[in-house]
């Protein structure tokens, strides 16, 4: 394996910096705005906290068309979208915008399924003392839910970096831009093994971390 690290070696760091970024970015804005859109698809269903029907039908239609299209093509799909907001379509920024809009939706889902385990007696037995909606929301459904929604924010995240290679595929940068570029493009396979191997290194890590914070809530 004959690489000119005096030439890959900076690109390599870059693409490294642009995937943590674009994979950080995402998990806080996708992270939060899944956390609100999955709170309220289990809040405004039949017999929740903030029942209505019109909401959850169009939050709940929304997530089924969006959480199913594969990354390569939504990235695509809104590529007229992602213009109106960053102005163009190449590039990190447009990049984790596509991303973060993608895991917003697919975190939702996530998040509603690990609060509709939550005992129903339990709620109830909130709202009889008087807890307002806001009170049983914070106190309440997300500490109950809290070592499940590690979980699920630790797959999600795995995910997230799935989709960063994928869009290193269609200018997005990254490692799966530099594992393409450099590597698959210019067959040194070691390159692209290396990019591997990188990518594997930071599953591993968030995966390890996610395991053990889950651990610690759902002894606490």
């Amino acid at each position: 394996m004959n690489i000119d690290w005096a030439t890959i070696g900076p690109v390599l760091l870059t693409s490294i910096g642009q995937t943590i970024w674009m994979v950080l970015a995402t998990m806080l804005i996708g992270g939060f705005l899944g956390l609100v859109l999955g709170i309220l698809l289990y809040t405004t269903r039949a017999g929740g906290i903030l029942a209505n029907r019109f909401v959850f039908v169009v939050l709940n239609v929304l997530v089924n068309i969006i959480r199913p299209i594969p990354f390569i093509i939504f990235i695509t799909a809104i590529g007229p979208l992602t213009i109106q907001v960053v102005g163009t379509t190449l590039g990190t920024t447009a990049a984790t915008f596509a991303l973060t809009v993608a895991a917003t939706f697919g975190i939702s889902r996530i998040v509603e399924q690990n609060l509709v385990t939550i005992d129903p007696g339990v709620i109830e037995a909130a709202r009889a003392m008087g807890a307002s909606p806001l009170r049983i929301i914070v106190g309440l459904l997300v500490p109950e839910a809290l070592g499940p929604l590690i979980l699920g924010y630790t797959f999600v995240f795995v995910a997230v970096v799935d989709m960063t290679a994928v869009a290193g595929a269609v200018g997005g940068g990254g490692l799966g831009d530099f594992a393409i570029t450099y590597g698959y493009q210019r067959f040194e396979w070691g390159i692209t093994a290396i990019a591997v191997l990188i990518i594997i290194v930071l599953v591993q890590a968030a995966q390890y971390l996610g395991n053990l914070l889950s651990r610690k809530a759902l002894r606490g």
